[in-house]
């Protein structure tokens, strides 16, 4: 049984590497714009507006050829926040505050897997669809001064998105995310936290 079990590993591992050698790496440049949001825990709170944001940074990709699976990874800078009307609460109207913008700077790290379309009779040489989904996570580097709130340092987030590659070196994708961890607090009102949610549409292309 132990002979059987050693066996096996060795047959994984090798498969692994045999696959892993043939994997294709390549890294690239990308730019966007979001819409984001602050969902906030409890419902009703106070009135919230999507803003617009954007977004830059480096990405790489790996990809397994004839199985079409690989994984994406980048490292962006990312402005998120939106519109909070704290002046409809009167412990915070009372202090000045009213429809206040609030601006999230992050530091954001997303590690995607990733399917595409490569077997479509040549046709993927110019388009080639493809689909992702994966955990990211964000430092935060900045913020606005709207000190009705605290912040925390960093928020964990998963998105799913949908993409189109062209001509092998460009690909537009969008996609949503949504935050799995609070990106801030109220200050004067326990537990009252918010979280962030987007949408994303990118251009990127690969050297």
């Amino acid at each position: 049984m132990k002979r059987t079990f050693i066996a096996a590993i060795i047959i994984i591992s090798s498969l692994l590497a045999s696959v892993a050698a043939k994997a294709e790496f390549r890294y690239g440049a990308s730019a966007g714009a979001n819409i984001s949001s602050l969902v906030f825990k409890q419902k009703g709170l106070v009135g919230v507006t999507r803003v617009a944001g954007y977004q830059a940074g480096g990405i790489g990709e790996v990809m397994f050829p004839g199985l079409g699976f690989g994984v994406d990874f980048g490292l962006f800078y990312n402005q998120l926040g939106a519109k909070v009307n704290l002046g409809q609460r009167k412990v915070w109207s009372s202090l000045g505050y009213g429809n206040e913008r609030v601006y999230l700077h992050y530091l954001r790290i997303p590690l995607h897997l990733r399917f595409k379309w490569t077997r479509m009779m040549g046709l993927e040489e110019y388009v080639a669809p493809f689909v992702y989904g994966g955990p990211e996570i964000g430092f935060l580097l900045a913020h606005g001064k709207c000190d009705a709130f605290k912040y925390a340092t960093g928020d964990l987030s998963l998105a799913c998105g949908f993409g189109l590659e062209i001509m092998r070196r460009w690909q537009l994708t969008g996609s949503y995310t949504w935050g799995m961890t609070y990106a801030l607090k109220t200050k004067l009102l326990d537990d009252f936290s918010a979280r962030n949610r987007y949408w994303t549409v990118r251009l990127s292309y690969f050297f």
